[in-house]
């Protein structure tokens, strides 16, 4: 079967053998080396042909003073054609299954806010997981067309984020190659929180004239990380918190509605609580102790929810100060370990 690149199989595995054995080594590539790869299992003899086949086709070149190969600029050009395809084509289908997912899980925590608000009979607010600290896993730089570039960026969890970048001066696709090249090896695997101006002011002068460029995919990555921004809050039961005569008078109803209804200060709520490394249990905010203004005369229970790899997400229950706060702890717990246990499990469904 012949490629989209005009070779067939055998040959694409052999050149594969020779670039990636030229990389590690920087030495000529013989056919006794490219003989002893596993899955290709064919004898020097063969290999000598197709590699020779290569040699006329222009993909490798044999230098003077040795009987190995090497790959050409048209070698290496097909190389990261493939390597560019294969991460387009895996960063397609993990943003399919995440958007199912989250799908999934939008469902799931809307259902959970509104059995745990049945169940208690107060408010309730259920966060999706936000990156509360994660590490980057991949970037890739992509043109767009002449003044634009599309930066998209995998994190821990497989979080995947896109950002258009302008640019003034067009990029080629070299200068495009050697910017992925530099910010993977820089950043691949590097936790976001060990990003400091150093490392910053570094990447910028090795992008020579396109400094800029790694400061709007530095800035989206801060962006992918934003707790706030990017945090969807589900909540159930406002109503419930007027059966209680100290909460139903104009001006604290009023105060409650406004909260839930805007929803940033349950975002700040929740980033309160998430911000807080040791907050891996159940909080307990009472009166004034709540972080959120509009909930003074309320108590406020909270728990974080963990799915691993830099993913939390926060469970709150808002009532009376005179909650039965024993029904309340044991419900989130039930809870909190009923999402731990879920989540765990579908990743590992979605990792075998």
């Amino acid at each position: 079967m012949v490629s989209d690149y005009g070779l067939d199989e055998r040959k694409l595995k052999i050149l594969q053998a020779i670039i990636k054995n030229y990389l590690e080594t920087g030495e000529p590539v013989g056919s006794r080396t490219i003989s002893k790869y596993a899955d290709l299992n064919l004898s020097s003899a063969t290999i000598r042909n197709e590699m020779a086949d290569l040699v006329e086709m222009g993909y490798i070149l044999q230098p003077h003073t040795s009987a190995g190969r090497i790959p050409s600029d048209k070698g290496y050009r097909l190389y990261v054609d493939m390597l560019m395809s294969e991460k387009e084509q895996e960063i397609q289908e993990k943003q399919e299954a995440m958007l199912e997912r989250v799908d999934k899980m939008e469902k799931l925590l809307k259902q959970a806010a509104k059995v745990l608000a049945t169940n208690t009979n107060y408010a309730t607010l259920i966060t999706s997981p936000a990156a509360a600290s994660n590490r980057i896993k991949f970037i890739q730089l992509s043109k767009v067309n002449d003044e634009q570039i599309i930066a998209v960026i995998v994190l821990g969890g497989n979080v995947i984020k896109n950002k258009i970048i302008e640019v003034d001066d067009s990029i080629t696709d070299e200068m495009l190659l050697k910017l992925n090249m530099l910010l993977n090896t820089t950043l691949n695997g590097m936790a976001i929180e060990s990003i400091n101006l150093g490392l910053i002011a570094r990447l910028k002068e090795e992008a020579g004239s396109h400094s800029e460029v790694i400061g709007c995919v530095l800035d989206a990555v801060a962006e992918a990380i934003s707790i706030d921004d990017e945090m969807q809050v589900y909540t159930s039961g406002t109503t419930n918190l007027f059966k209680y005569p100290e909460l139903s008078d104009k001006e604290s109803a009023e105060e409650i509605i406004n909260a839930f209804e805007e929803k940033q200060q349950l975002a700040n709520l929740v980033s309160h609580t998430l911000s807080q490394e040791e907050n891996t249990g159940i909080q307990v905010y009472i009166g004034d102790e709540a972080p959120v203004e509009n909930m003074k005369d309320c108590s406020v229970v909270t728990a974080t929810y963990d799915l691993g790899e830099g993913l939390k997400g926060s469970i709150g229950i808002i009532g009376p100060k005179r909650m039965d706060y024993e029904h309340v702890l044991k419900s989130m717990k039930k809870l909190q370990l009923e999402l731990d246990n879920m989540f765990n499990e579908n990743r590992e469904n979605n990792d075998s």
